[in-house]
C-alpha cells in the first residue's frame, strides 16, 4: 500500500472516531500518530515527532493571542458591556417591527468586536436579550434563531480566535485578516437585520412591538457603551496605527476590559479567579485541538496527499470558481457535524494548497486572505446549521419551553442570508479586500 493510499484511508478512520464521539483533538492526534507509525514502519519516528511537534506548535508566539482574547471576552461580560450594548441598540431600534431582535443582532456585533468567540457571544447575549424578547411577545423559535445567528458574528467581526488560527496555519498577516473581515462582518449584521424585517412581515405574530423611547433616554443609553468603543478603538486602532502588534493589542484589550470590569464592580477576587480558570480551560481545549491537528497534518504532508490533490485538480482543468464552490459546499456539509475550529484545523492544510495553485486574478496574499474570510463565513454558517449547530443548542438550553424544531424552522431564514452573502463575496472579491492597503 502506497503512502498516498494510507493518507486517504486516514480520513474514514478519523471520521469514524469523530462519529463515535471521540474528542476531535484526540481523534486527529491518534490518527496522525498511527499513520506515522504505519508509514515509517516503527513508532520511533512518531515518538520523536511528539517531542518536536509539541515544542514547535506551542512555541509559536502568535498563539499567545488566543488566551488574551478569551480573557478579554470574560472581562467584558463581567463589566456589563453586553447589557449596555443591548440597551443602546434596543433604545434606537426596539420600537420597530422586529426591532428588539434587530437590537440583539446589533448588540452581538458590538460584543463580537471585543470577544473573539461565537459561542461566548451567543451565550452572553442570550442571557441578556432572550428575557426581553419574551417580554415583548416574540415567538420562542424566532427569538432563539435570532440570537444563535447573531452569536456567529463573534468570530467574524475582529478580533477572532478562528482567524488567528487560520493566519498561523497559512502564514498570513493577522492584522490584514482582521481588516478584511470588517466589511463582511458589517454585511452579515445588516443581512440579519434585513432577514428579521422580512420574517416579521411574513409572520406578523412572531414579534411584538415595544414603546418608543424618548431621545434623551436613547442618547443616555448610547453614552453607556463608551467602554466598548474605547476598547475597540484602542485595540484595533493601536494595531493598524503600528503602535503594537496583534498579540500586544490583545494583551492591552484584556487589561482594558479588566480595568473597566473592576471599576464597574463586576471584577472581584472571586470572579477574577473564575475568569482565569475559564480562560485556562478554553485555551487548553483549543491548544489540544491545535496539537492534534498539527500531528495529523504532519502525517498528511509526509504522505503527500495535499500536494497530490492539488496536482489532480490542476490537471483536471476545472475552472477555479468551480473548485472554490465545491470546497465551500464541503465546508457547509462539515458544519452540520463539526465545530468551527476543528473544521479549520482539519481542512485548511488540505484545501489551501489547492486554492494557491489556481488563478483567481489576485495576488497570492490577497487570494489567501479572501479565501480565509470565505472559509470563516461558511464555518460560521455551520454554527447555526442543523442538526449540530452549536449556537442553536446553546440558546435552546436557555429556553427549555422552545423546541429545537421551532428553532430549526426559523434559523433557515438566517442561513439563507448567509448563503446570499457568500455568493456576493465570491463574485466580488473586492468587497473583502476593500480596506487592505495597496
Amino acid at each position: 500500500m502506497s503512502n498516498i493510499e494510507i493518507g486517504l484511508l486516514s480520513f474514514p478512520a478519523l471520521l469514524t472516531m469523530i462519529f463515535l464521539r471521540v474528542p476531535i483533538g484526540l481523534a486527529m492526534f491518534v490518527t496522525g500518530f498511527a499513520g506515522l507509525w504505519i508509514v515509517m514502519g516503527n513508532p520511533s519516528m512518531a515518538l520523536a515527532r511528539l517531542k518536536t511537534e509539541s515544542y514547535t506548535t506551542f512555541s509559536n508566539y502568535s498563539l499567545s493571542i488566543v488566551p488574551m482574547f478569551l480573557l478579554m471576552g470574560y472581562f467584558a461580560m463581567l463589566g456589563g458591556m453586553s447589557q449596555a450594548l443591548f440597551r443602546a441598540a434596543e433604545s434606537w431600534l426596539g420600537h420597530r417591527k422586529g426591532g428588539v431582535a434587530m437590537a440583539a443582532v446589533g448588540a452581538c456585533a458590538g460584543f463580537g468586536s471585543i470577544c473573539g468567540s461565537s459561542l461566548a457571544t451567543a451565550a452572553t447575549m442570550g442571557r441578556v436579550a432572550l428575557p426581553e424578547m419574551k417580554r415583548y411577545g416574540y415567538e420562542g423559535g424566532f427569538s432563539s434563531a435570532t440570537l444563535a445567528a447573531g452569536g456567529t458574528l463573534g468570530i467574524l467581526i475582529p478580533p477572532s480566535v478562528v482567524l488567528v488560527i487560520y493566519a498561523i496555519l497559512t502564514e498570513q498577516n493577522i492584522a490584514k485578516l482582521f481588516l478584511a473581515a470588517i466589511v463582511p462582518g458589517v454585511l452579515a449584521a445588516m443581512g440579519y437585520m434585513i432577514t428579521i424585517a422580512i420574517y416579521v412581515r411574513i409572520h406578523p405574530g412572531a414579534a411584538g412591538v415595544r414603546e418608543r423611547m424618548p431621545y434623551a433616554e436613547r442618547f443616555r443609553a448610547l453614552g453607556n457603551v463608551w467602554p466598548v468603543l474605547l476598547v475597540f478603538v484602542t485595540v484595533v486602532g493601536g494595531i493598524y496605527g503600528g503602535i503594537f502588534t496583534p498579540t500586544e493589542g490583545a494583551a492591552v484589550g484584556a487589561l482594558g476590559t479588566g480595568l473597566i470590569a473592576w471599576a464597574s464592580g463586576g471584577l472581584t477576587r472571586t470572579t477574577l479567579l473564575e475568569s482565569f480558570t475559564a480562560t485556562a480551560r478554553s485555551t487548553a481545549m483549543i491548544f489540544f485541538i491545535v496539537l492534534g491537528a498539527a500531528f495529523f497534518n504532519g502525517f498528511l504532508a509526509l504522505t503527500q496527499v495535499p500536494q497530490e490533490l492539488a496536482r489532480i485538480v490542476l490537471e483536471a482543468g476545472f475552472a477555479p470558481i468551480t473548485v472554490l464552490a465545491g470546497i465551500l459546499v464541503l465546508y457547509l456539509i462539515f458544519g452540520c457535524f463539526m465545530d468551527s475550529l476543528s473544521m479549520i484545523l482539519l481542512t485548511v492544510p488540505i484545501f489551501f494548497p489547492v486554492i494557491t495553485v489556481l488563478g483567481f486574478g489576485l495576488s497570492p496574499e490577497h487570494t489567501a486572505i479572501w479565501f480565509g474570510i470565505l472559509v470563516l463565513i461558511v464555518v460560521e454558517v455551520g454554527l447555526i446549521t442543523p442538526p449540530v449547530g452549536m449556537n442553536l443548542f446553546i440558546i435552546n438550553a436557555m429556553d427549555r419551553a422552545t423546541s429545537i424544531v421551532e428553532t430549526y424552522r426559523a434559523v433557515i431564514w438566517f442561513v439563507a442570508s448567509d448563503l446570499i452573502r457568500v455568493v456576493i463575496l465570491v463574485a466580488f472579491p473586492a468587497i473583502t479586500l476593500f480596506l487592505l492597503p495597496g
